[in-house]
């Protein structure tokens, strides 16, 4: 089990790695820059770097893990790549079935292909699914994400590049904000920010504030209006 600093949840599980960018959000993208550090440091696992490779020997570790954790599913990739096999997709979820004292979340931002594959797929109580809103363009994979059967769906505003106006939360449970970190990271206004929570809050949806994000991620924090916002959904274990 890999720990992970990522505050909304406990622990990372990659049966895959690397990634191809997609959309706004992805310029910056953490994960392709520690994939490549990686690799110079000769980690095997991160051989091939960024690109898209499958790790059959890690399907079966959440199995092994005895203690529940929150385990966020593809840290290093997305599950729903274009490239990735659909029998490769069910077999990740048929391990989220049976390691049912987890709780899994799967984040994507192809929500048209977790539509597609959606019905072929076993949504057991334990897996939570999100999709990525960056900004206003992007806002169309919150109605492909609400018509999914998960237990808990959230939205990631993660990088927050751009303020995403109304928005349309029916039937989501839960919602992200976060700043780009890094070296060239694109700046997150605080009215952005509030925006989404005013809807939230108006919703019904939980908030979750996760940074400010920035060049010096741990100076600039994550209070908001002068505190955390550390809204969850209840853990939904042991089906």
């Amino acid at each position: 089990m890999a720990r992970t600093k990522i505050e909304w949840t406990e622990s990372t599980w990659n049966p895959v790695t690397g990634c191809t960018k997609v959309s706004d959000g992805c310029a910056n993208c953490y994960a392709y820059t520690m994939a490549n550090r990686l690799q110079k440091m000769g980690n095997y696992k991160y051989r091939n770097g960024f690109r898209l490779t499958l790790h059959e020997e890690c399907l079966s570790e959440p199995l092994s893990w005895k203690k529940p954790s929150l385990i966020f599913v593809n840290s290093m990739s997305d599950l729903f790549h274009e490239e990735i096999p659909v029998e490769f997709v069910k077999a990740v979820f048929s391990v989220m079935n049976k390691a049912n004292w987890h709780t899994f979340q799967v984040l994507t931002k192809r929500a048209e292909r977790l539509s597609e594959l959606t019905s072929e797929l076993v949504w057991s109580d334990n897996i939570w699914q999100g999709v990525t809103v960056e900004n206003e363009k992007n806002k169309f994979r919150i109605d492909y994400l609400r018509r999914i059967p998960a237990s808990v769906k959230f939205i990631s505003f993660e990088p927050l590049i751009g303020d995403v106006g109304q928005v349309n939360l029916e039937g989501i449970d839960w919602a992200i904000v976060g700043g780009e970190s890094g070296f060239n990271c694109r700046p997150m206004e605080v009215d952005w920010v509030l925006n989404i929570k005013r809807q939230c809050e108006e919703q019904n949806v939980l908030f979750y504030f996760k940074q400010w994000g920035g060049v010096r991620r741990q100076k600039n924090g994550r209070l908001l209006l002068g505190r955390t916002w550390d809204e969850m959904p209840a853990l939904k274990t042991g089906n």
